[in-house]
């Protein structure tokens, strides 16, 4: 995270309201929740007078409504948020017309993404939503003036979510951006083993560690996600069995870099794939995600047996960016082009039928015709089955941002001409297209293929072929809530008041007394602080009687 930020919003916990100070202005010290002032003097605050005091808003009744943009570790996030909000009885809704609240999970990588998702907050506000931001464009730049007031909880954050949409709904701001660290280390993130709701129950997707050890020029993402901080084995190897416990056929690694997991905490990418590959059901598979060049090359010949194995699959990402070495200098990208190629060269070799996906940016700053022709040649030369081509987007705060930049035109032009070139081959993907049935679903069946396009196989059941299920408990069903232990259900159900109330399953007491009782995946982290000055003194009462709450006037 930028130094700016550092000196203001480290491990903030911090409530304001649209009338309050601007960050710089507000003291250090205020750390309280401060519920927003109602003007009844002021005309434009008429309507806002109508809305029932926040003290009489009973949180987990609302619907709620999940966007989520980016990557696969952006997506396990927002599983991660549905799943705890749906477990403490809010309804997760796909209608966004219908729900109370949209929570925004963000992306950064390139502006398309963000102005999407500055859109979503404009038409958010216009039907009068509640409204809470995730993801990695509040956490890498929490000051932008069209954030101002709302409610955002950090990546590292994801496990308090109940608590950013209860105040959230109950008209207060909240603002959790710290990062979680373990005697000073910084830790890679929420618990694995939180409640999460899977967009496909058949995968898994697990992040084996959060941000990266680069400093590349372009990349915003690093302000958000900050610098390598990797999951214990033990924990990963967990999380793996009990997906597998209900029912996910497919697991997936992701991360800024999986190439570069272990480095932090003594270990490496090798050692964690094989005692994942000990836990593999058979008929289950293992998919790996992104990995820069640099931190695969020394593990080369343990990767291909890894990806040789036959509960792996055959497929990595290594992103190349340009196949000019000057502009991979530029980039700051900490490798050259001939070692990319050794790379891709050795594991054609040694995994059979292998799928290399990469990326690619056009248009870099100071990327000469002479610098994209020979990425062009590196595409003829590998036809990478998957390729992602990106038109480069100059991201605030980055290094990038400040260097000449190339004509837009001409980023556009160099865009479409590798789009060309990559679909004038067919490299005859791993994908494979049955007709629609149910009872096939997360098993695997002989088919013979009688279709190839670019991104496909089409492929019919044999009569007599076997259908063999993984050997896995059945899956659980689309929207259904993973992850609640016994040790979860004893926190929802001890305290139980009413079961025609589904929030009043939580917890005895309200809100403010409740957050001294930390949840199970809470143990030793901060709790948010106490509502209002006006409920101080009974505040005290509950802190002495829990011991854990601490109030600050």
């Amino acid at each position: 995270m930028p130094a700016v930020c550092d000196s203001l919003l480290e491990d903030i916990e911090d409530i304001v309201s649209a009338q309050d100070p601007k960050p710089n202005d507000r003291p250090f010290r205020r750390k309280n929740i401060v519920p927003k002032v109602r003007k009844r003097n002021s005309q434009k605050n008429v309507e806002a007078d109508d809305d029932p005091p926040s003290d009489s808003v009973i949180p987990g009744v609302q619907k709620i409504w999940i966007r989520t943009w980016g990557c696969s570790h952006n997506n396990s996030d927002g599983e991660y948020m549905a799943g705890q909000l749906a477990a403490f009885g809010y309804k997760i809704t796909e209608n966004a017309a219908e729900a109370d609240l949209w929570l925004l999970n963000s992306c950064t990588v390139k502006s398309p993404a963000e102005d999407h998702f500055r859109n979503s907050i404009k038409k958010a506000q216009e039907e009068k939503k509640k409204v809470v931001l995730a993801g990695c464009v509040p956490q890498a730049q929490p000051r932008q003036d069209y954030l101002s007031g709302l409610s955002i909880i950090g990546v590292q954050q994801i496990d308090r979510v109940v608590e950013v949409v209860e105040e959230t709904i109950k008209g207060h701001s909240v603002r959790l951006l710290g990062q979680k660290k373990d005697n000073g280390k910084r830790l890679g993130g929420a618990r694995l083993d939180l409640p999460k709701i899977r967009k496909n129950p058949l995968i898994e997707i697990i992040s084996i560690n959060t941000g990266c050890l680069n400093a590349c020029t372009y990349c915003k993402t690093k302000h958000a996600r900050g610098d390598l901080a990797s999951y214990p084995i033990e924990e990963l190897v967990g999380r793996a069995k009990q997906s597998f416990q209900e029912g996910v056929c497919e697991i997936w690694l992701t991360s800024e870099d999986t190439g570069a997991y272990g480095r932090d905490i003594g270990t490496d990418l090798p050692t964690l794939l094989w005692k994942l590959v000990e836990v593999i059901p058979e008929g289950a598979m293992l998919r790996l995600g992104m990995t820069n060049p640099p931190y695969i090359l020394e593990h080369l010949e343990e990767m291909a047996k890894i990806l040789n194995h036959p509960r792996v699959y055959a497929f990595l990402h290594v992103p190349v960016q340009t196949a000019s070495d000057s502009i991979l200098m530029d980039m700051k990208r900490e490798y050259c082009v001939a070692d990319f190629e050794r790379v891709v060269d050795y594991l054609q070799e040694k995994v059979p039928g292998i799928t290399i996906a990469t990326d690619i940016i056009c248009g870099f700053p100071g990327e000469t015709d002479e610098d994209f022709q020979e990425t062009v040649k590196l595409v003829e030369k590998y036809k990478f089955p998957s390729l992602f081509i990106n038109q480069f987007y100059p991201r605030p705060g980055t290094p990038a941002a400040k260097m000449h930049q190339v004509p837009a035109q001409v980023k556009k032009q160099r865009t479409k001409e590798l789009s060309r070139l990559f679909h004038s081959y067919n490299p005859y993907d791993h994908k494979v297209l049955v007709p629609k049935n149910p009872e096939i679903m997360g098993k695997m069946v002989e088919v013979d293929v009688y279709e190839a396009g670019k991104h496909f196989l089409k492929g019919q059941p044999v009569s007599d072929a076997r259908i063999f299920m993984p050997s896995v408990t059945r899956p659980l069903a689309k929207g259904e809530v993973s992850g609640l232990t016994e040790e979860f259900r004893h926190a929802l159900e001890n305290g139980s008041e009413s079961k025609a109330c589904p929030s009043a399953k939580r917890w005895k007491v309200p809100l403010s007394h409740r957050m001294a009782m930390q949840l199970p995946w809470q143990q030793g982290g901060n709790v948010l602080k106490i509502l209002s000055l006006s409920v101080a003194v009974l505040a005290v009462l509950v802190a002495f009687y829990y011991g854990s709450l601490s109030v600050e006037n």
